[in-house]
């Protein structure tokens, strides 16, 4: 089943959800995002599935992040834009059934910010991290609320500050990532992982996500959504943005 550019396979309990543009590294398009809203309504609607199990298409990403070719500089803009995206990103928290992420490369951006949502974090030996928004000029909109809660304080204004790739094993050591694999065992891994949370009793499963992911959301969420939108007229993110497109090093005033 494919929803927009998102695959859907049902592997007996398990959803396998698969962001399918890996020609541009499954960045988070329009198709990605259509399909991803469609394909975790599929997963939740279905009383069969009692997991889910979220990767990238390719060998080279998991996700690398927005596509930030069609960006508008106004407030109206990115404060839809925002809506949009953070909506998309939360997905995993917001779904009832338990979400693992399979990353098999890049995990940057929004990438990084939709892995992290999920409630288990998998990861090749090939992947790699980060949030590198600072070099647009940016903030990551939706880890700017979770990052800290993850990793304390400084790590999150150093990731977010930096905006550097980190390794898997780094990322392990953050408790970022649950386990590291060999690239050709992580898809079987994952869904080894989803078989064995499919025969806890469900409605204890629920209820353990649904106390963990209490505080998340909310006021914090709000806030991103509305604070954000400001940067997009500073003259360094137009900047950053520019020089993303242009395949060049930014220069900052």
């Amino acid at each position: 089943m494919r929803f927009a550019s998102v695959n859907y396979e049902q592997r007996g309990t398990t959803a396998l959800i698969t962001l399918d543009e890996p020609g541009k590294l499954n960045a988070l398009s329009p198709g990605i995002r259509e399909g991803l809203v469609a394909a975790f309504a599929q997963a939740d609607d279905d009383d069969q599935i009692r997991a889910v199990v979220l990767t990238g298409a390719g060998d080279k990403a998991f996700c690398a992040g927005a596509d930030i070719s069609g960006f508008e500089f106004n407030t109206r803009y990115a404060r839809d834009f925002m809506d949009r995206v953070l909506d998309v990103l939360s997905l995993p928290e917001t779904t009832g059934k338990p979400v693992i992420a399979a990353v098999n490369g890049y995990a940057y951006g929004g990438g990084f910010e939709i892995a992290i949502a999920c409630d288990f974090v998998l990861a090749s030996k090939q992947a790699r991290f980060a949030v590198p928004e600072i070099n647009l000029g940016l903030l990551p909109g939706f880890a700017i609320v979770r990052l800290a809660e993850l990793v304390g304080r400084q790590q999150a204004k150093y990731l977010s500050m930096i905006g550097e790739p980190i390794s898997p094993q780094r990322a392990c050591e953050l408790g970022l990532v649950l386990e590291v694999l060999p690239h050709d065992q992580l898809l079987n891994r994952a869904l080894e992982l989803a078989e064995q949370l499919a025969h806890k009793p469900q409605l204890a499963i629920r209820y353990a996500k649904s106390v963990y992911n209490r505080s998340l959301g909310g006021a914090d969420m709000t806030y991103a959504k509305d604070a954000m939108p400001v940067l997009f007229l500073d003259d360094d993110t137009r900047e950053g943005v520019a020089a993303f497109r242009e395949k060049r090093k930014p220069v900052f005033k």
